[in-house]
């Protein structure tokens, strides 16, 4: 039997693939700093914006098409930001032109080391798992009912293991932030990704709800096989 063809997949798994990739690239290389009403000034890593809404993806594509699909987009990601990260080595390896004087800058925005890169890639890899796994779960508990309540607690699991793996992965004992640091940033990282997903559970209920009635699919997870070895939809 060939596999059923939706219309809006595809478009899915593109914006799935481009958030992450542009998470990861361009917000890390940037510190930004606010400040805000009662909380005084805040530093963090400017990606931290944008990345939770990778997990809204994630979200949707379990929720209307299955954990199955889901995991393909998943590894889809994880291949473009390992072809990423080889292609930014190479490239920032390369001897620069004489005339070319910006071999300093470009090492500070695209010169990760290898330890970051398999942090990152480690913990988004059990992360995006772990939330897509969890919302099929519950989608199967709730009945489908209470949408919010899967959003939110896939979004905490999944958040959770990304921060509590890549920060010690990372940073531990590296002298690039203080040992004493890495818990709270975790804490915050997680906190803060967290709260991204509730302030769009919004936009999370409006796409998810076009999305099943234009592709007719509300796909629960009975009989799914959960590794996460595999492509077969």
């Amino acid at each position: 039997m060939q596999p059923r063809q939706y219309k809006y997949y595809e478009f899915v798994l593109v914006a799935f693939v481009t958030v992450y990739l542009c998470s990861n690239l361009i917000g890390p290389a940037k510190a930004a700093q606010l400040t805000l009403p009662w909380l005084g000034t805040i530093t963090f890593g400017a990606g931290v914006l944008f990345f939770p809404i990778s997990y809204v993806f994630g979200d949707i594509l379990t929720e209307v098409y299955g954990f199955a699909r889901a995991r393909r987009v998943i590894w889809s990601g994880f291949a473009a930001m390992t072809f990423a990260a080889v292609m930014a080595y190479v490239v920032v390896a390369l001897p620069p032109a004489a005339q070319w004087h910006h071999q300093d800058a470009y090492e500070i925005a695209f010169g990760n080391t290898w330890r970051i890169v398999i942090a990152s890639l480690t913990a988004y890899f059990c992360g995006e798992f772990v939330n897509s796994f969890v919302l099929a779960k519950m989608k199967i508990w709730t009945a489908g009912k209470y949408l919010w309540t899967r959003t939110i607690g896939s979004t905490i699991c999944g958040e959770g293991v990304d921060s509590l793996i890549f920060y010690p992965l990372a940073f531990w004992n590296t002298g690039i932030i203080p040992n004493e640091l890495i818990p709270k940033l975790m804490l915050t990282q997680w906190i803060t990704k967290t709260l991204v997903e509730v302030v769009l559970t919004p936009v999370t209920y409006w796409i998810v709800a076009r999305l099943k009635h234009a592709e007719n699919e509300d796909y629960y997870d009975r009989d799914t096989n959960f590794t996460p070895f595999s492509l077969k939809v």
